[in-house]
């Protein structure tokens, strides 16, 4: 999907500086949008007149524009209006309403301000099908909307310190809105506010009292306030914090209003995010122990690894003290993978970094009077935890049947892992220096790769003699859904 100022551009270069302003007035205009039961659009000067570069439906009430209203160029009884509004830089609201199709449109333009210069137009566009009665919330919601409109002819919206991005638990009209003055007074609050803060545990009506006093004292005597705290509830600042007491709480947003840069009041956003908060400890708690029990199994594991080792040393056939060697290098890889898995919250292993423990652990134990040389190309990506260990035992065993078969009787070799991923399919191949192998071994270890392979990870995988040495192909899905 297009950028706004990708859209922009389609019509003619446009500075940076001008691009980026509009950005952020897009970015934040939902509110506007809501506040305004109305259709945001805005419009870039173009040589034949204006063209579309932005729309925003309200969710509080019906759209006017039910088709694409992006791209699509203003009507010559509409430029006029627009053309006011950006050449003498004041509001223009249109004295007939404009008729679409079977209902009326009241709409207003105004001009979009940075730096003292107008950069476009804004019309905000309501639908006069659907009448509403002028109840109290919806004029402070309007006088609001009117508020922030104010500030954007006169370039002070978007407020440049605002959280505008996407986060868990945001505010929106539709959660609860409040008005405040300068002093952080409440002058109105809607019925959603006033439920959200009864929910928290304060008392009565919220009219004319400074919310900074009121939410302090809810949560004063519970441990250590958040700085941010008062600066949002008083409407001094353009930021997001959250307020917890009595079981509940509250994601709360400021959007002070200013007016040539004198804070005249605030518009505060709030929101029950009780239930989002509990889910959200709840899974802090389950990633807590699910890296505890990665942890536990790599000790297990190791544990295992160690017993296996001690065994090995007491046992005088040499056909067995090998195999129980292997079986310990076996486990102790699966442990590696679950030691990475124990260090991050997320059930991915960042691959290249394992491997490359993995390979040289391989090459070390397998034949420890040999130098080998492990060169990796190419990357592994993310590999999701439930494929992890099946693919290092998988690389782990080529490595060792490459050190084992290849360097037997030298003192030096070299093994080249290569990977690359397409998708969820993972494409790597394993080439040595060695003397060759067989196109299709019979060992235990190779048995092993092809099980994995095969009903693990649903691939393929091939031996190959070549001149200086072996090379493996692989391919496998590791398709993390």
């Amino acid at each position: 999907m297009a950028t706004l100022s990708e859209i922009a551009q389609q019509y003619g270069p446009m500075p940076l500086d001008e691009a980026d302003w509009l950005s952020e007035v897009v970015a934040d205009w939902q509110i506007i949008a809501d506040l305004s039961f109305a259709d945001l659009v805005l419009w870039r000067k173009v040589d034949e007149g204006f063209v579309a570069i932005g729309h925003c439906r309200p969710s509080t009430g019906p759209t006017v524009h039910q088709e694409e209203v992006v791209g699509v160029r203003a009507a010559a009884g509409r430029i006029g209006h627009l053309e006011t509004a950006f050449t003498e830089r004041h509001v223009v609201v249109s004295r007939e309403p404009r008729w679409d199709e079977t209902y009326a449109v009241r709409e207003e333009a105004l001009p979009v301000v940075m730096r003292g210069r107008v950069i476009a137009v804004l019309t905000r566009e309501a639908s006069m099908a659907a009448l509403r009665s002028s109840s109290r919330l919806e004029i402070n919601y309007k006088g609001a909307a009117d508020d922030l409109l104010s500030m954007i002819t006169r370039g002070e919206f978007p407020v440049r310190t605002s959280v505008t991005g996407p986060r868990r638990g945001a505010p929106r009209v539709g959660d609860g809105v409040m008005r405040l003055d300068a002093q952080g007074i409440v002058t109105y609050a809607s019925p959603n506010a006033l439920s959200c803060f009864h929910r928290l545990g304060v008392t009565g009506s919220l009219l004319h009292r400074a919310l900074p006093r009121v939410v302090t004292a809810m949560v004063s005597d519970r441990g250590q306030v958040d700085e941010t705290l008062a600066m949002v509830t008083a409407g001094r600042a353009a930021w997001r914090t959250d307020v917890e007491a009595n079981g509940a709480a509250l994601s709360l947003r400021a959007i002070p209003v200013t007016d040539n840069g004198n804070r005249v009041g605030a518009v505060l956003l709030c929101r029950d995010v009780s239930d989002l908060r509990r889910r959200e400890r709840e899974l802090i708690t389950k990633d807590a122990t699910i890296r505890e029990i990665h942890h536990r199994v790599k000790n297990n594991l190791q544990t295992v690894a160690a017993l296996l080792r001690l065994q090995s040393r007491r046992v005088e056939a040499p056909e067995a003290r090998e195999a129980l060697s292997e079986a310990m290098r076996r486990v102790a890889t699966i442990a590696m993978v679950h030691e990475t898995l124990s260090g991050t919250l997320d059930e991915q292993v960042h691959f290249d970094d394992l491997v490359a423990r993995a390979a040289r652990m391989a090459a070390d134990v397998a034949s420890p009077g040999v130098q080998v040389k492990i060169v990796r190309e190419g990357d592994f990506g993310m590999i999701p935890a439930q494929y992890a260990s099946s693919l290092a035992l998988i690389l782990t065993e080529l490595v060792t049947n490459a050190v084992e078969h290849g360097f037997e009787g030298r003192e030096h070799g070299s093994i080249t892992i290569f990977a690359e991923r397409d998708g969820p399919e993972l494409h790597a191949r394993i080439t040595d220096d060695g003397k060759g192998i067989a196109a299709d071994p019979t060992g235990l270890g190779s048995q092993i790769v092809r099980t994995l392979v095969t009903n693990e990870l649903h691939g393929q995988i091939e031996w190959h003699s070549v001149p200086g040495g072996s090379r493996v192909d692989l391919t496998v899905t590791v398709d993390g859904d």
